[in-house]
């Protein structure tokens, strides 16, 4: 569990009987109906509901009471029978049967993701422990209002585990707690990795079982882009002084005097003073001045894409599988090593990854192998197997559709050809 206390405890069982007894000893403890949930899916049966007074058998009313007055044994067997899109039926009591049948698990958010997620579970644990509720598992949860401490001690005695120990939840103050059931041995074995410090590597064995599986998980790499000043433009105006020089074309008057002999008679000589005025004129040049827009400055700024070239060190899990004697083990486990070997070969240079195709070689594999195709060639199967595509894919724990089919069609073909080639060979 988490370091920091927190108001829900949340315990994953392999075996419900195990369960049980935890369930039995919270409420021995003092924790009520309202704070105790739990939920499995139901592969056993097709109703188990109880009737409550007005007739309902489904909702809060079926598990009224149920954890006082349940013995060991009957406390499943009285759970109410909820139906839940994308996982079937399931068996769930106390404050999760209440909370699963409410109006929220028809939403995008409801399911059992939704109610871990509203129990105050951080989304991450929520889809862990999805996938072990899916897996077959069943989930305990308490609302411990302060005794977080106390709810996790008594899971931890009763064999329970969580993502922070997948190997058994530890009681404090005493060793880790070794489930009673005979089906599930834990060990731990240290490894040293790469590095300075010791990582603990657990595992799980398990007796073998109809529908046992393993997860295998990777990390992938996301990049986000954030603003960041890296400077500023500023943009203004100042006035500055230059002289300009002009050629302005002025005009002015000349006196202009001739003077010409001549002999001829006087018809008037008074010998009187006489004299002509000629005024003279010349122009002058005034200056003035007038603004004038000579330039205009657009300031705005637009953004420019390029692309950076980011690199980190990611993890991926990979399938162990040892044997011990003479065991012949057939799978695709053991036949997707030269799947991916054929492929990277063929198609590594063209881009992409092995994971994105891995499913529909893997599919192609299992139903070329499946009774009910033996013997039948690609076009015969064809249509089948894209009506069972989307079963399957629930089945094995992908997240694809039918509408996904197209994708993967070609990969699946390949692999059916192959295994079909196989099968003659051997």
């Amino acid at each position: 569990m988490q370091g920091t206390p927190r108001s829900t405890v949340v315990g994953v069982f392999d075996d419900r009987r195990q369960a049980e007894h935890a369930i039995e000893e919270l409420h021995q403890a003092g924790f009520t109906d309202q704070q105790i949930g739990f939920v499995v899916r139901d592969g056993d049966r097709q109703s188990s509901t109880i009737p409550t007074e007005s007739g309902n058998q489904t909702g809060e009313g079926a598990v009224g009471g149920l954890l006082a007055g349940a013995g060991i044994g009957a406390i499943i067997a009285a759970a109410a029978s909820l139906l839940i899109p994308g996982f079937g039926p399931v068996l769930a009591g106390g404050i999760l049967a209440t909370t699963l049948g409410g109006a929220a698990v028809g939403a995008a958010a409801g399911g059992i993701l939704g109610a871990l997620i509203g129990a105050g579970v951080p989304e991450e644990e929520a889809r862990y422990y999805e996938s072990e509720f899916q897996a077959g598992r069943m989930l305990v949860t308490v609302h411990a209002d302060g005794r977080a401490t106390e709810a996790r001690d008594i899971l931890a005695r009763n064999g329970a585990y969580d993502m922070q120990r997948p190997e058994g939840m530890v009681a404090t103050g005493s060793t880790p707690v070794m489930p009673t059931s005979s089906s599930t041995v834990e060990h731990s074995t240290p490894v040293m990795p790469t590095g300075s410090s010791t990582v603990e590597r657990s595992t799980r064995e398990r007796s073998t079982t109809e529908g046992d599986r393993i997860q295998l998980h990777e990390e992938q790499l996301q990049a986000t882009t954030r603003p960041v000043a890296t400077g500023e433009v500023r943009v203004g105006k100042e006035v500055v002084e230059e002289r300009q020089s002009l050629d302005v074309p002025v005009t002015r008057e000349e006196v202009h005097i001739e003077r010409h002999r001549v002999d001829r008679p006087a018809t008037d000589a008074s010998f009187t003073e006489d004299e002509i005025r000629v005024p003279v004129m010349h122009e002058e040049v005034d200056v003035d001045k007038t603004a004038r827009v000579r330039e205009e400055i657009e300031v705005g700024k637009r953004p420019v894409q390029e692309t950076q070239h980011v690199s980190d060190t990611v993890r991926r899990e990979e399938a162990r599988i040892d044997r011990s004697g003479d065991v012949d083990v057939h799978g695709w486990n053991e036949a997707s090593a030269g799947f991916r070997q054929r492929w990277q070969t063929r198609y590594g240079t063209t881009g992409g990854r092995w994971e994105d195709f891995e499913p529909g070689y893997r599919y192609g594999y299992e139903m070329v192998n499946d009774p009910r195709y033996s013997g039948r060639d690609w076009t015969a199967v064809e249509s089948d197997l894209h009506s069972n595509w989307g079963t399957w894919n629930q089945r094995s724990g992908y997240h694809y559709t039918d509408s996904d089919w197209d994708r993967f069609r070609e990969s699946a073909h390949e692999a059916w050809d192959e295994g079909r080639g196989m099968r003659r060979a051997a």
